[in-house]
């Protein structure tokens, strides 16, 4: 099956960029309920993925950093963590699998690099229960 029958297109998806705040990154990533979101380049090319674990590692390891002063530290300035993986869109769901084992959601690029959506798990393993269903 083609992954982009599971894909969550980029307009309906939460991302930010490598300009945002550390204030608006907390309050979007607040807003939506989110505990990670996709990080873009101005020009649309996939970054990496930001979780609520970078961000408050970040301000730990901070302690001149206080909330009021979250809009003046750009996102660029936050190691991230982990490296959640992005798939082409010509990927085969096997490589979706594996990726969805050890992220929420896989991000999906185009054959420039540019995000065009992602896959959330939850799709994925939808799809796996269904496949063992029709097996029984």
């Amino acid at each position: 099956m083609n992954i982009a029958f599971f894909l969550l297109p980029k307009q309906e998806v939460v991302c930010l960029t490598y300009d945002t705040t550390l204030r608006q990154a907390l309050e979007r990533m607040e807003y939506h309920r989110y505990s990670a979101v996709p990080i873009l380049h101005s020009d649309g090319t996939y970054y990496g993925t930001v979780t609520e674990g970078d961000l408050l590692w970040f301000m730990k390891s901070r302690p001149d950093l206080t909330f009021e002063t979250t809009n003046k530290v750009k996102l660029a300035e936050v190691p991230l963590r982990v490296t959640n993986k992005a798939v082409n869109i010509d990927a085969n769901m096997d490589d979706m699998i594996s990726l969805a084992k050890v992220q929420n959601f896989v991000p999906v690029v185009d054959d420039r690099n540019h995000f065009i959506g992602l896959v959330r798990r939850s799709e994925i393993i939808d799809y796996c229960q269904q496949g063992l269903s029709q097996r029984s």
